[in-house]
């Protein structure tokens, strides 16, 4: 499967997952990239699935906090914490970069992709939910 490929995919899982749980656009004030208020909450199962991928993959670069403090890198990972940040991303974006990995979007090949997650939107979901709690 080429990355093409593989994007299309992803963006496509992460649209139906979005559209069967009822996450368009935010019906708040909330910037875009927040989820909205109807966004079910992820299964206590996704979030441990998260936690064990974000704490053995994406905290060795991005930090246990967020702060892109893990590993010394050029470019350095991002800042979770970033609220400026937190408001350009959107839910969609980072499904796609969780998935897919920096090269899939145009950012950093230093950012791995995870396809075993493709098959699973509700661990990406608790996945984006932990990024978006650095953002708080």
């Amino acid at each position: 499967m080429n990355s093409k490929t593989s994007l299309s995919l992803v963006l496509s899982i992460a649209g139906t997952f979005l559209v069967a749980c009822g996450g368009g656009a935010p019906e708040s004030s909330e910037p875009s990239g927040a989820q909205g208020p109807s966004a079910p909450a992820p299964s206590a199962a996704a979030i441990a699935a998260a936690e064990v991928k974000f704490n053995g993959l994406c905290a060795s670069c991005h930090g246990t906090t967020g702060l892109g403090d893990g590993a010394i890198l050029t470019p350095k990972p991002r800042n979770y914490t970033d609220l400026a940040w937190q408001a350009s991303v959107t839910d969609e974006e980072l499904a796609a970069i969780i998935v897919g990995g920096g090269l899939s979007v145009g950012k950093s090949a230093l950012m791995p992709p995870s396809p075993d997650l493709a098959d699973q939107p509700e661990v990406v979901a608790a996945l984006i939910a932990k990024i978006r709690s650095f953002g708080k």
